[in-house]
């Protein structure tokens, strides 16, 4: 792992509210304990992120989500300000800035991409759900915008 990585995710833990206020009332240890875990978890999600087929950060108005497979991991502020999203990205995981879309209706009904890299069967409905590549197909349409695409380089 990249010391910059770590460096991010420390500052990052360090950073949350809880661990300021413990440091501030002298529980340095408990502190620095759950800064730890929080890396530690942190870095499991970057791992995921670089594994799984299906994994990819979204950023919309909404806010940005990381998503793994069964677990998202989320906040309310743009990519730029949720570093896990932001060093998952730098790191190859497809991004889709879906903040360009006007079409939000059209967006709301596109299906869900598959936990498991799996497409499921089902022709329509909530439970309908396709590969991420068929996905970024269907909200670049819309007008998002896609980096670190993981489709297939078409040559014309």
């Amino acid at each position: 792992m990249q010391t910059g990585v770590l460096r991010v995710l420390r500052a990052t833990a360090a950073s949350w509210w809880r661990h300021r206020e413990l440091r501030r009332t002298g529980e340095t240890k408990l502190a620095r304990r759950l800064e730890r875990k929080a890396v530690l978890r942190d870095l499991g999600y970057l791992t995921q992120a670089a594994t799984l087929p299906n994994a990819h950060v979204i950023c919309g108005e909404g806010g940005t989500f990381l998503h793994l497979g069964w677990t998202t991991v989320s906040t309310f502020a743009p990519i730029e300000r949720f570093p896990l999203a932001a060093l998952a990205v730098v790191r190859g995981t497809p991004f889709i800035d879906i903040r360009p879309v006007r079409d939000v209706i059209a967006f709301a009904n596109l299906p869900c991409v598959a936990r498991d890299g799996s497409v499921d069967a089902a022709p329509s409905g909530l439970a309908r759900s396709v590969s991420l590549t068929t996905y970024i197909d269907m909200v670049e349409e819309l007008g998002a915008k896609v980096a670190n695409d993981p489709r297939p380089r078409q040559t014309t």
